[in-house]
C-alpha cells in the first residue's frame, strides 16, 4: 500500500472502534485570534487561550489550535496544500458566509459547486458552509 492508497474494509460489518475522535488540532500563526473566529463562527466557548494554544469545547468534541511561527496559509483550490477542510452546517448558508465574512473568513475563488460555499479562515483554512438540512 502506497502513501496515498487507503485500505478499505466492507462498510456493511459493525466493527468495534479502536478510538474515538475527541479534539481535531489547527495550525495557526495566532491561536488565540482563530480561537476566538471559530468560538464565534460554533457558538463553542474558548476553554482555554494563550499566545501558544487556545481550546474551544463542543457538545462531543473539542477544536485546538496551535501557534506555529512560520505557518504557511493552505493554498486555494490547491489540493495538495489543504489536507483537510471542515463542512458546517447552516440553516442559510449566504447569511452564514456574510457573518463567517464580518467576523474575518473571506471567500474562496473558485467557488467549485453551487450547493455549498467554500470560505477560508483568518489563517486560510478552508471550511465549507453546507445546507444543515442535508445532515438531518
Amino acid at each position: 500500500m502506497t502513501d496515498t492508497e487507503m485500505k478499505t474494509t466492507d462498510s456493511t460489518t459493525a466493527s468495534t472502534p479502536v478510538a474515538k475522535l475527541a479534539m481535531v488540532t489547527l495550525d495557526a500563526p495566532d491561536a488565540a485570534a482563530l480561537g476566538d473566529f471559530y468560538s464565534a463562527v460554533l457558538g463553542w466557548p474558548v476553554a482555554y487561550s494563550d499566545e501558544k494554544y487556545a481550546m474551544l469545547t463542543g457538545p462531543s468534541n473539542a477544536l485546538g489550535i496551535g501557534t506555529i511561527p512560520d505557518h504557511k496559509r493552505p493554498d486555494w483550490p490547491d489540493d495538495g496544500h489543504k489536507q483537510f477542510h471542515f463542512d458546517l452546517a447552516a440553516d442559510d448558508i449566504e447569511a452564514a458566509a456574510a457573518s463567517c465574512i464580518e467576523l474575518g473568513a473571506t471567500r474562496a475563488d473558485p467557488q467549485p459547486g453551487d450547493t455549498w460555499v467554500v470560505l477560508l479562515d483568518p489563517a486560510g483554512h478552508p471550511f465549507c458552509l453546507t445546507d444543515a438540512k442535508n445532515w438531518g
